[in-house]
């Protein structure tokens, strides 16, 4: 696929090749975990066992890599997945910094699972760059950067992070779920490794999970990654690369009608007098407004809602409304809302009055009009 193709185009068409044998124009799925072989195990198409690699799975690799400007990508069975994956090419005795606003599997995998492996997990506010290059240190490996952050939608300066990790020589690997590579490529911005929960928008649809790595280089990281993954089998399924790749296909068209919905949301909640605080970086007021505008095209369809009433009144609201569906997850075609301290198990970090709203969809005014209803609960 030629590099100046644009992003859009090449959405539809990277892995979308017609298919040579009989010249289908949808991208074929195939389900064989086998292929035939030579008698001393020749290749004779380039495959042997699924585990090892598959057709359909190297398209979604190929459409992956084409979006985010990278060298190569891997597939993965869920995001946790992928970011496993990566953390744990790192070798004993490394540290990584996370964000203090981060997903709450984030948190559990650098607490209870890569100590584990002699891996230590450091927080730090990294919308701060002076505090992040305070935090660096010899046994520094990695800053992994989650920007739009989960679930308080907090932006981190991407090429000022890759600058600290350049100068410590650590790799900078960025969580890009909320944003997809239609509003921030992040290797563009010095970023070493991007991962996505593709079960967000990628595929879009609320159906199919998986995770993805995607590499600035085809490098000894992504060659140990790649290694890790054909020995211990993380691998995404037939069907759920193809469903993948059948969401990429739409994803720019997708993210444009997210956008317009969530600053739509975001506005009207922001002016509602029993709302404390309206994370979204695309309103003016965020605190880190300049620099998701100089990085991203976009503002994302993720917007989170801090009330007054704190906890109750969250609660009241997420209660009232009809259209938004009380379940986890995003960046499907439908609009959800979620108590996020509710679902971070014992040891909640996200604050009691937050509600996080995953805008789809739908008409912005039947959208508005539901969150009316949320607002009219709280009397």
């Amino acid at each position: 696929m030629p590099t100046e193709r644009r992003l859009e185009t090449l959405a539809v068409h990277a892995g979308g090749e017609s298919d040579p044998h009989n010249g289908a124009v949808a991208p074929p799925l195939h389900l064989s975990t086998t292929f035939r072989h030579g008698p001393a195990a020749e290749r004779m198409a380039g495959y042997e066992y699924q585990r090892e690699g598959n057709p359909t799975q190297d398209r979604l690799e190929t459409a992956l890599a084409a979006l985010e400007g990278g060298a190569a990508a891997l597939a993965y069975g869920s995001g946790m997945a992928a970011m496993t994956a990566a953390l744990e090419c790192l070798p004993p005795g490394s540290e990584v910094l996370i964000p203090e606003d981060c997903y709450a599997g984030l948190r559990s995998l650098g607490a209870e699972f890569l100590p584990e492996r002699g891996v230590t997990v450091r927080r730090v506010d990294q919308t701060d760059p002076a505090a992040v290059a305070a935090a660096m240190g010899p046994a520094v490996r990695m800053i992994w950067a989650e920007t739009p952050s989960n679930p308080q939608l907090r932006i981190a300066d991407l090429a000022a992070l890759s600058a600290i990790a350049r100068q410590h020589d650590a790799l900078l690997a960025v969580d890009n779920t909320f944003a997809t590579p239609v509003l921030q490529q992040p290797l563009a911005l010095g970023a070493d490794l991007v991962m996505h929960s593709t079960t967000k928008y990628m595929g879009g649809h609320s159906d199919v999970m998986g995770g993805a790595l995607v590499f600035a280089r085809r490098d000894a990281l992504f060659e140990k990654a790649a290694h890790r993954r054909h020995i211990t089998g993380n691998i995404l399924a037939p069907f759920s690369a193809w469903l993948t790749l059948r969401g990429l296909r739409s994803l720019p068209a997708r993210m444009a009608w997210h956008c317009a919905n969530a600053r739509r949301v975001a506005e009207f909640l922001a002016a509602q007098p029993t709302v404390a605080r309206v994370h979204y970086p695309g309103l003016a007021g965020h605190p880190n407004h300049a620099v998701a505008a100089r990085q991203m095209r976009d503002f994302g369809g993720m917007v989170s809602v801090e009330f007054k009433g704190g906890r109750e009144a969250a609660l009241a609201f997420a209660g009232a409304v009809e259209l938004f569906t009380n379940a986890t997850s995003l960046g499907g075609v439908e609009s959800l809302i979620e108590h996020r301290a509710s679902v971070e198990g014992p040891n909640p970090v996200s604050p009691p009055g937050l509600l996080r709203l995953s805008v789809g969809l739908e008409h912005a005014e039947d959208l508005l009009e539901d969150l009316a209803r949320g607002i009219a609960a709280l009397g």
